[in-house]
């Protein structure tokens, strides 16, 4: 195990997108380090925790304000925010009204539910942790407003860890390189595209879900309490290739 059992015992963590794919990565990995984690999603009737970590389940769009109000709202203590809700829509995304749908997922809800939840991680002096990506310093022809979206994540979470650290709330962010999940299917299906990718990441591999929740642990534990305001991309070196 990298990190120790209890290393997260007694905080309470909500992680958006927390139902699927690298949201419910990160949303089990706290639990089993002893989190009690609220994981909320869209469609997430069909997600079951793993035994042995203190998950509950909600249903949740991040573009319902008074739903994310509710849930922090129903929330006594909050100690770790992980925004991980995000859509992506490729070559749809030209049309101006999937485009502003995207951002509306992808940042406004992140920003959304940081608002929402600075009151109750200013009492715990807690921490957020943003999904960036790769997209975010490259363009994306085929997704401009998935691009465009984690962009903005990127520095929203600059911003927001100004804003926030005269609280002691600290705001960093991932940004997850090519990682294998339901986003990515039509990707690794695609045999030529899939072999790029692999040919540029140093470490010759797709990156699984759980690369991603692992680097979230770190940035929600005390080792990263000088750390704020960061972009970490968990990539397998692609970002330098």
């Amino acid at each position: 195990m990298t990190f120790q059992p209890d290393l997260l015992k007694g905080k309470v963590a909500i992680v958006t997108g927390g139902t699927s794919g690298i949201g419910a990565a990160v949303a089990e990995a706290m639990g089993k380090l002893g989190a009690q984690v609220h994981a909320v999603g869209v469609g997430s009737d069909a997600y079951r925790p793993p035994a042995g970590a203190d998950i509950q389940v909600h249903e949740l769009d991040v573009t319902d304000a008074a739903g994310v109000k509710a849930l922090i709202e129903a929330t006594p203590r909050l100690d770790i925010l992980v925004n991980c809700a995000g859509i992506i829509r490729r070559a749809a995304e030209h049309d101006v009204d999937v485009f502003e749908q995207v951002i509306a997922v992808n940042l406004t809800g992140t920003m959304r539910v940081c608002a929402a939840a600075r009151k109750k991680l200013a009492a715990s002096r807690g921490c957020i942790i943003n999904t960036a990506s790769m997209l975010s310093f490259f363009g994306a022809g085929q997704g401009p407003g998935y691009s465009a979206s984690k962009g903005g994540v990127m520095q929203l979470t600059k911003s927001l860890a100004i804003a926030y650290a005269p609280e002691g709330i600290r705001v960093n962010a991932i940004a997850p390189g090519w990682i294998m999940t339901s986003l990515t299917q039509v990707l690794r299906d695609d045999t030529t595209r899939s072999a790029h990718i692999l040919g540029r990441t140093p470490l010759g591999r797709w990156g699984v879900p759980d690369d991603v929740a692992q680097a979230a642990v770190f940035l929600s534990s005390p080792a990263a309490n000088f750390i704020t305001g960061t972009i970490l991309p968990v990539d397998g070196g692609y970002l330098v290739a």
